[in-house]
């Protein structure tokens, strides 16, 4: 089978490696569609903190069935979608149903070989039927779910002031499902195009651009009150110690990306406000059920999202090109 491997920052490899054998109780996907995550490409620029090289990354993926044990569900030729955090079942997170934050978790694609390559074994536990949705819809599922989880961490409520900081597709993720929750969303990012889309393909109703006044327009734009839910979305230090001060009294403030510094804040200021500080990471199965419900009901312009397309044989020589800003790529999806 074809696999294209991450060997170190900068350097990918296509190999042809034997077919997987499933092990007991796997499932053996044929891998169709691979959506390309920040992940991948912190991987690729070497900047991914949970993460040992040489590596196969991806963890958007879907498929058809290739095998499957006797007692599964699942028979050849199902479509298929994988939620890739491969969770223990026995810990502390996963026995309070928190199997995103479970302690011996291993995410495809960054602590075990993911699906840039054309089969995958993945325990049965962890492969669904993608119903009712196609296979790119399928791909796209899990990068959606992390916004999804991410708003229902930050308990956003209809009417509320949401403020997103940092527009990739995470960000566009939680933009999405506030605004399904019936919030009024700003957008906040350094980027003017990636500003306009939230506007005019994601339902925005503001966008600011990263700047000097900034501040001063997000204070305008609620009137001096600043915003009851933030979600921070860049990967940055000083945007996520900066994003604070949008805090509304009484509000809430989720941090979904991450980095490797340590970040810090003005007590003061955090306790004047009894804000919620809270960290969001990946996603649980009510996730992906709420982004599938969404999806069939027409609620995501996952057509808009889906920017480029590259088939596997190409991505040692066209990956390189998605970091480019010029390329103005929101979300890439790999064919097998």
């Amino acid at each position: 089978m074809l696999t294209v491997v991450c060997q170190s920052p900068g350097v990918l490899r296509a190999e042809v490696r034997p077919d997987p054998v499933p092990g007991p109780g796997e499932v053996l996907v044929r891998v169709k569609r691979v959506g390309v995550c920040g992940t991948d490409l912190h991987i690729f620029s070497g900047d991914q903190p949970y993460l040992e090289y040489p590596r196969v990354m991806g963890h958007e993926l879907s498929g058809v069935v290739a095998d499957a044990p006797a007692d599964s569900l699942l028979m050849a030729g199902d479509p298929v979608f994988v939620m890739p955090y491969i969770s223990c079942g026995q810990c502390v997170a996963c026995r309070c149903g928190k199997t995103n934050c479970c302690v011996n978790i291993q995410v495809l694609g960054v602590h075990r070989d993911g699906a840039f390559s054309e089969l995958l074994a993945v325990p049965q536990g962890f492969v669904h039927k993608a119903e009712g949705v196609s296979l790119d819809q399928a791909a796209m599922v899990e990068f959606l779910a992390i916004g999804a989880h991410a708003v229902r961490r930050g308990e956003v409520a209809r009417g509320q002031r949401v403020l997103v900081v940092g527009t990739g597709p995470i960000g566009m993720a939680a933009l999405i499902f506030s605004r399904l929750r019936g919030a009024h969303v700003t957008a906040l990012d350094t980027r003017a195009e990636r500003i306009a889309f939230c506007v005019e393909s994601l339902g925005a109703e503001a966008g600011v651009a990263v700047g000097a006044d900034d501040e001063a327009q997000l204070a305008e734009l609620t009137a001096g009150e600043f915003y009851d839910v933030v979600f921070d979305a860049t990967g940055n230090r000083q945007a996520m110690e900066r994003g604070f001060r949008f805090v509304a009294h009484g509000g809430k403030y989720v941090l979904v990306s991450i980095v490797r510094d340590a970040i810090s804040f003005a007590d003061p200021e955090f306790h004047k406000r009894e804000m919620t500080l809270l960290g969001s990471r990946n996603a649980t199965m009510e996730d992906f059920q709420t982004v599938l419900a969404a999806m069939r009901a027409g609620s995501v312009p996952d057509r808009a999202l889906n920017t480029h397309r590259l088939p596997l044989h190409n991505v040692p020589a066209d990956f390189a090109s998605l970091l480019d800003p010029a390329q103005r790529v929101i979300k890439a999806i790999v064919e097998c």
